[in-house]
């Protein structure tokens, strides 16, 4: 019976915490405390995964300490204050003008007339777009590659590390993402939301907690099941899987990839040697200033083994 309840757990454990997540905040958005309410369901469900990573990892070996918990956080607190940094700047320049509320005239196509929660899936997926082609160029063009390789270089996934993007990788998504938005002019709750939504499921695709996933839920939604083998050291399985909340263009774009018969890869991490310290982390992408393309080789490893926890 227990056994049961665990396994069934591992099925609804995703859908039910994103569920309930985002329920929450519109309770929040409702009673005009948009941000309150969005940072103690934030920490909320870091208390609740990291409870679970504890209960029911994915790996146990992913458990084990990898010396990076400060690089983790400082680089997670350095692309906060890379975000604050952009919304006073551009407040400066009169961008933030561009971003009205529903309630006020607004510009270009988007449809404000329709329900919020239509605009909220119109903008995820609109934004998920700009996501998706900043995170594949970042993979297949060097230049971009070299500052993403601070989040592959990984060795483990857990919630901690959900954050450890180099601040150049984090403000080419936020203008591959949020610029279409803007373009489309789209109203500061629609931002407000995909910001929220992003977080939760952000934690989620990271977290090391045993899930499972029924048919098609990993062909609508970016899963920890995608993105776990998005972190594949083998190139055929690590280049896929590039969507942030959906994998919605994975699957337009032939980049989606399951492999049913394996478990992902418990080895993971990248080929280049990454710096220990969180400051040479910074340092590190900017030694190699060449714009020349550099492709990834064309023989790639053997196929990963099947792995157990």
């Amino acid at each position: 019976m227990k056994n049961s309840l665990r396994t069934a757990f591992t099925y609804i454990s995703w859908p039910l915490l994103l569920t309930v997540c985002i329920a929450l905040t519109s309770v929040g958005f409702q009673h005009g405390s948009p941000l309150l309410s969005f940072n103690l369901i934030y920490c909320g469900l870091i208390i609740c995964l990291f409870l679970l990573e504890r209960f029911m990892p994915h790996e146990k070996k992913w458990q084990e300490r990898d010396g990076q918990l400060f690089a983790d956080l400082a680089h997670t607190l350095m692309n906060k204050g890379v975000v604050q940094a952009i919304i006073g700047f551009a407040a400066v320049l009169g961008f933030t003008k561009l971003i009205t509320p529903m309630s006020e005239p607004g510009y270009g196509i988007w449809p404000r007339d329709w329900p919020l929660a239509a605009q909220v899936l119109l903008g995820v997926v609109a934004a998920e777009f700009g996501l998706y082609w900043s995170h594949r160029l970042s993979h297949e063009f060097h230049p971009f590659w070299r500052f993403h390789a601070v989040h592959h270089s990984v060795t483990k996934l857990w919630i901690v590390n959900t954050g450890r993007f180099h601040f150049v990788n984090s403000l080419l998504s936020i203008v591959f993402g949020m610029g279409i938005m803007i373009a489309l002019g789209a109203p500061i709750e629609v931002f407000l939301w995909l910001s929220a939504i992003t977080a939760y499921v952000g934690l989620l695709t990271h977290c090391n907690i045993e899930m499972n996933f029924l048919f098609p839920m990993s062909y609508i939604f970016n899963t920890p099941e995608l993105h776990r083998w998005h972190h594949s050291k083998v190139l055929k399985e690590g280049n896929k899987n590039y969507g942030e909340n959906l994998a919605i263009w994975d699957v337009i774009f032939r980049t989606h990839f399951i492999d049913p018969k394996r478990r992902p890869p418990v080895k993971i991490g990248i080929t280049q040697k990454m710096p220990e310290k969180f400051s040479e982390q910074l340092v590190w992408p900017f030694q190699d200033l060449s714009l020349r393309f550099k492709p990834y080789p064309k023989k790639v490893e053997n196929s990963t083994p099947v792995s157990s926890s």
